[in-house]
């Protein structure tokens, strides 16, 4: 269940007692990409090969199920409302972006989106609550494109007069399904990469218009730029990412905002090399814990990026929590490892 883990003793002082982490058994050996946390004891996992993993326990035993008809389609985002309820988001070009919908935890899925546009590529997906929504997709024809829905079934593309028109070959990265995040009811963010700047895309009226500006990320090939996005307050965020092509390579790969993201600055890099595929805040945690994962490894900062330390060496690519005692980071072969930190609940 992947390579072994490495904790560092050295983060007793700010917790009063070191990060665990351990390693559950999924039940399944394809590779899984994202996390949705409802709670402490409810989380949902996709992955590929139509899977989807589910636990009620914490982790303790989680079920493994896949889509009917969708033996072929990567699940790389989940968005879980409940024990019940949830989203996935197949990505893919042209008709492999899908999104589905259960409501009796798995044991059925409804098809809510198909997507026809042939180059069209679906990257990720947020909500605001149970039923208000947002898609991405790579850039169609010079313009970007985002869906939204208001009742949790379906879903309209936005008019291009709402969305600024693409940088060049602009879109997303797949990678954890956290390039498109939501906070409170109105505000999300999306952040964007393979061209010649990488941009974030803002909205403060729950999607219905966007704006978008340049942000100091290493860009400037078509596998570079923001990979995951995330904020733990309105004002306060971290956008993180990479170049694919530089696997060995410690690039600008992390900055943050405090002013809700009109502007943004680098700070320190995480504590392994290459992309950063996921990334997030724990919530209610004092002080902050910015973590994040990518293929080298897994670290975490409690001053917003400026100092960072190892957590893990093993390969994730998703990541969930539901406070400092309780995340997720998933990757390859089905690797679910859970991840516990000091204080906090």
């Amino acid at each position: 269940m992947g390579a072994p883990l490495l904790v560092m003793l050295s983060a007793a002082g700010a917790f009063g007692q070191e990060p665990t982490v351990s390693n559950q058994v999924s039940g399944t050996t394809v590779l899984l990409q994202a996390v949705s946390v409802v709670d402490t004891h409810v989380v949902w996992v996709s992955g590929h090969g139509g899977t989807y993993v589910r636990t009620v326990d914490g982790g303790r035993h989680w079920r493994v199920g896949r889509v009917r008809g969708a033996d072929t389609l990567q699940f790389r985002d989940v968005h879980a409302v409940d024990a019940s309820t949830a989203y996935l988001l197949s990505a893919g070009t042209g008709d492999l972006s899908r999104i589905y919908k259960t409501t009796d935890g798995g044991a059925s899925w409804d098809l809510l989106f198909r997507n026809t546009a042939p180059t069209a590529f679906y990257d990720c997906f947020d909500f605001w609550d149970p039923h208000r929504g947002i898609a991405y997709s790579d850039a169609v024809d010079g313009q970007l494109v985002i869906l939204r829905t208001n009742d949790g079934k379906t879903w309209h593309r936005l008019p291009a007069d709402h969305v600024p028109a693409a940088a060049g070959s602009e879109g997303g990265f797949a990678a954890s399904g956290t390039c498109v995040v939501t906070h409170g009811a109105r505000h999300a963010w999306i952040g964007t990469g393979a061209g010649d700047t990488a941009r974030m895309i803002r909205t403060g009226d729950a999607g219905l218009t966007w704006t978008a500006a340049p942000v100091p990320m290493v860009s400037g090939s078509n596998v570079s730029g923001v990979f995951t996005v995330a904020f733990r307050d309105l004002m306060h965020g971290a956008a993180l990412g990479g170049d694919l092509q530089r696997a060995e390579d410690f690039t600008q790969n992390v900055i943050v905002t405090d002013n809700g993201g009109r502007t943004w600055r680098p700070v320190g890099r995480p504590t392994f090399p290459g992309a950063v595929y996921g990334a997030t805040y724990v919530p209610n945690s004092v002080p902050p814990i910015l973590v994040a994962v990518g293929p080298a490894g897994a670290a975490y900062s409690v001053d917003d990026g400026e100092i960072w330390r190892s957590l893990s060496d093993a390969n994730h690519w998703g990541l969930g929590f539901a406070g400092s005692r309780a995340g997720w980071l998933v990757g390859p072969n089905g690797q679910i490892t859970h991840v516990r930190f000091g204080g906090g609940s």
